[in-house]
C-alpha cells in the first residue's frame, strides 16, 4: 500500500505556537538562507560541499543574521508568516543593522500584519501621552527589573556577596521609588547597573574596578560579551513588543529622541538578570564569543525571558490604563 504524503502546514498556522514557550534564538553567520522543500534552512559551505540546516521556524522567535549572511525574499515570506523577529547584524551579533540603519528598535523587521490584537496598544496608550503615568510606569518597571535580579542571581553557576547585592537591591528599590522625574530615574539606573558590574567584577575576576567601554574601543573579554549579549535581551524585548501591538516608539523611559527606546526598557527586564553575570562568568572561564552566546540563549530558554518580559509588559499595560 503507497505511504499517504504528509499533510501540508502552511507557514501562517504555525503561530498557533505562543511566542513566550518558543525556545530559540539563532545567530547565524557566512551562510544563505533559503526555502527549500518547504522548510526554511540555512546553507553552510564546507568545501566543495553545501550543507544543508533545517530552522524550525514554528519553535523560533527571533533571527540575528551576521556578517557574510543571505537571504531569499521566500524566507522571509515564511519566517514573517510564522511570526519571526529578523534583525541584521555584524560579527558577533552587535551592531545590529537593518539595511542602511543602526538605531535599536528600528533595526528588526518586523513580521507585518494588520490584524494583530490591539487591546494592550490601547491600554499602553490610554497613559502613555500622560507623563505623570508614564514615570509611574517607568518605575514600576525598574522595580520589576530588581526583582528579576533577586530571582535569577542566586540560580546561575557562580558565588558572590549576596549581602551587597541585597544591600544594592534595597538601596536602589528606594532610589527608582523616589526619583521626581525621568532623567533621575535614568540616572540612578546607570548608578545601578556600574555597581553590578563592580560586583560581578569583584565576584569573578577579585577586582572591583571595572569601566564599561564604548563600542569600537578595544574591549576586554567581559566587554565584549556584555555587548554580544544584550543584543539578545534587544531580540526578546522587540519579540516581546511585537507579540502585544507595541510600537518601539512608545517607551517609557528610554529613547525620548529615539524611536525604538520601548526595546531598551523591555530588555531591562532581564538584562542585568541574566546577561550581565553572565558576561563576567564567562569572562573568567575563557569561553569563546561562540560559547557565551550559546549559554546566554540556554539561559534565556531554561528561565522562559521571553514569557516573562511579555508579561511584564501586560502588567504594565494594564497598571497604567487603570492608573
Amino acid at each position: 500500500m503507497p505511504k499517504s504524503k504528509p499533510a501540508y502546514l502552511a507557514p501562517s498556522e504555525l503561530k498557533t505556537i505562543l511566542h513566550s514557550k518558543r525556545a530559540h534564538i539563532y545567530y547565524l553567520e557566512h551562510c544563505r538562507v533559503v526555502v527549500n522543500g518547504g522548510r526554511v534552512e540555512y546553507i553552510t559551505e564546507q568545501g566543495s560541499e553545501s550543507l544543508y540546516w533545517n530552522i524550525p521556524i514554528a519553535n523560533t522567535s527571533c533571527i540575528l543574521l551576521g556578517s557574510g549572511t543571505s537571504i531569499t525574499q521566500a524566507a522571509v515570506r515564511d519566517l514573517s508568516k510564522a511570526g519571526v523577529m529578523i534583525g541584521f547584524s555584524a560579527g558577533g551579533g552587535t551592531p545590529l543593522f537593518a539595511g542602511t540603519e543602526a538605531e535599536i528598535g528600528c533595526e528588526f523587521f518586523s513580521p507585518q500584519s494588520e490584524y494583530r490584537p490591539t487591546e494592550y496598544l490601547q491600554q499602553w496608550c490610554a497613559f502613555w501621552f500622560d507623563d505623570d503615568k508614564r514615570l509611574q510606569c517607568a518605575k514600576q518597571l525598574q522595580q520589576m527589573r530588581l526583582q528579576t535580579i533577586a530571582q535569577c542571581w542566586p540560580k546561575l553557576n557562580w558565588q558572590y556577596d549576596t549581602g551587597r547585592l541585597n544591600n544594592l537591591l534595597t538601596q536602589f528599590s528606594a532610589a527608582f521609588a523616589t526619583a521626581a522625574d525621568s532623567m533621575s530615574l535614568l540616572a540612578a539606573e546607570g548608578r545601578l547597573t556600574t555597581a553590578l558590574y563592580a560586583l560581578a567584577n569583584q565576584a569573578t575576576q577579585q577586582d572591583a574596578l571595572f569601566r564599561r567601554s564604548t563600542r569600537g574601543e578595544r574591549s576586554d573579554p567581559a566587554n565584549i560579551f556584555l555587548d554580544h549579549g544584550n543584543y539578545l535581551a534587544y531580540g526578546i524585548g522587540a519579540t516581546a513588543c511585537w507579540v502585544l501591538g507595541l510600537p518601539h516608539g512608545l517607551a517609557v523611559l528610554h529613547g525620548k529622541t529615539r524611536r525604538g527606546g520601548l526595546v531598551f526598557d523591555a530588555a531591562d527586564i532581564i538584562k542585568d538578570a541574566l546577561i550581565l553575570p553572565q558576561a563576567f562568568i564567562s569572562a573568567t572561564a575563557g569561553d569563546s564569543p561562540r560559547d557565551f552566546r550559546q549559554i546566554c540563549i540556554e539561559q534565556l530558554t531554561r528561565f522562559e525571558a521571553l514569557d516573562h518580559v511579555i508579561d511584564t509588559l501586560k502588567q504594565l499595560a494594564a497598571q497604567g490604563a487603570v492608573g
